[in-house]
């Protein structure tokens, strides 16, 4: 059977009737809803699905759905970078399904949430269309800049626009330190993140967490096998050391698979909300 995972994240991480409405659609198309995430300071939340891949696109469109009717991004606030009301939908490929079939989805996807939403969309990792848009940190400045959508045109009046693509797994992670020195937590992004000549395979921003009074390095490790999270934790406790600052814990956003916490086996990454039902192959039952 294939499988593909889904995650798309919605602007809206505050109001639970939202965000219980668009599980709900989701789950009318789906039976297999595994985690909601959802992040007040973000103003964000990040639904993770599976299954066969038409039940996962209907999934996908019946959610966003909701998320335009319900979410205006012109009134939206959070630390997290938005383009749209339905801002992210990626499509993972799990088991006997090829990334490339994955991005033929996303592609067919992102034309239904026009044709029928009438939200402008944009195609991202190996659903994208043009070079320049591989990688989504690129789509987000290119759009705020005026690229012209792969689908569509303009802005919808609510919504926005939306990202769609197909990428292989990353582990959404955060790293929350013991205080509220924003530029601190900047700084360290910046020292481990790929793009600045840090660590492979690691994508990273500081953010304000006033709600918990800290603040956070946000991470999205797009491959675990390159780069371990226990290398990812050492690198920024070492920097925390270095300013006095202590890390708080760590959280999951989503899913992990088990082979990232493998690789990481017998290091204390001083979880915050790690449990069995967040590990991917024990929800689906994959062995």
């Amino acid at each position: 059977m294939s499988i593909v995972e889904c995650v798309p994240n919605f602007s809206e991480g505050r109001d639970p009737v939202i965000i219980a409405a668009i599980g709900a659609a989701m789950g009318q198309a789906i039976p297999c809803l595994l985690d909601t995430t959802s992040d007040p300071d973000h103003n964000r939340s990040v639904l993770t699905f599976a299954g066969a891949p038409r039940e996962v696109a209907d999934a996908a469109l019946a959610a966003a759905r909701i998320a335009v009717e319900r979410i205006d991004i012109t009134r939206h606030a959070g630390v997290h970078p938005r383009l749209g009301a339905v801002d992210l939908i990626p499509f993972v490929p799990v088991q006997e399904i090829g990334l490339e079939e994955c991005a033929e989805l996303a592609r067919e996807t992102g034309a239904r949430i026009w044709e029928q939403l009438r939200v402008p969309v944009y195609f991202y990792e190996a659903a994208a269309l043009r070079p320049e848009c591989r990688r989504l940190e690129n789509v987000r400045r290119l759009a705020a800049a005026g690229l012209a959508p792969d689908i569509g045109e303009g802005l919808h009046p609510t919504a926005g626009v939306c990202v769609v693509g197909a990428r292989r797994f990353l582990v959404a992670w955060n790293i929350n330190l013991r205080t509220r020195d924003l530029e601190a937590a900047r700084e360290i992004a910046r020292e481990i993140r790929e793009s600045n000549g840090g660590l492979r395979a690691v994508k990273a921003m500081g953010f304000p967490l006033d709600a918990r009074e800290q603040v956070q390095v946000s991470i999205n490790l797009v491959d675990f096998e390159a780069t371990p999270l226990h290398v990812v934790f050492g690198a920024v406790a070492a920097s925390c050391k270095k300013r006095g600052i202590e890390v708080a814990g760590s959280e999951l956003i989503g899913m992990i698979p088990a082979a990232a916490l493998k690789a990481s086996e017998g290091f204390d990454l001083r979880w915050e909300n790690l449990r069995a039902e967040l590990i991917l192959e024990n929800r689906l039952q994959l062995r």
